[in-house]
């Protein structure tokens, strides 16, 4: 079984997976809107991992998770290349984008059924609903641009 602090870590690189992930999103799309959005998300998976690094601190961990995961890199590459494939195909980007929060969405159920201290499982009980959220509109805008 993992550590409170471990599970803490393999968040923050999801988190920082997302966060990446949505930033080159925004600027592999031209929908101002879609722009704005996937720039959204990126700041908040920064926030929402800023939290936890700061929880791991309390927590006694010396140095929290800092970066993405090497999966996390490959699926980036994977937005990347369907969209020079594509040329910025949104349909194309959303699917990869929901792809990434669907590993979002599993990571956070995963931590939240593991052995979280009780002030992470705070943090991580508030952060769920609003990974879920995203998840769930990436999900529909994705399906909205099959047409």
């Amino acid at each position: 079984m993992k550590s409170s602090n471990e599970i803490i870590d393999d968040l923050i690189e999801t988190l920082k997976d997302g966060q990446e992930g949505f930033k080159q999103a925004a600027e592999g799309v031209r929908d101002p809107k879609l722009k704005s959005l996937f720039s959204e998300y990126s700041d908040q998976r920064r926030r929402f991992a800023t939290v936890l690094q700061s929880e791991a601190g309390r927590q006694g961990e010396t140095e929290p998770e800092t970066s993405s995961s090497a999966t996390g890199a490959l699926h980036r590459g994977w937005i990347n290349l369907k969209s020079a494939i594509t040329g910025g195909d949104e349909h194309a980007i959303l699917a990869e984008c929901e792809r990434g929060e669907d590993s979002a969405v599993k990571e956070y159920k995963k931590a939240l059924d593991d052995g979280l201290s009780p002030a992470a499982r705070e943090l991580v009980s508030l952060q769920f609903p609003e990974i879920k959220a995203a998840h769930d509109r990436i999900k529909s805008l994705r399906d909205a641009a099959k047409g």
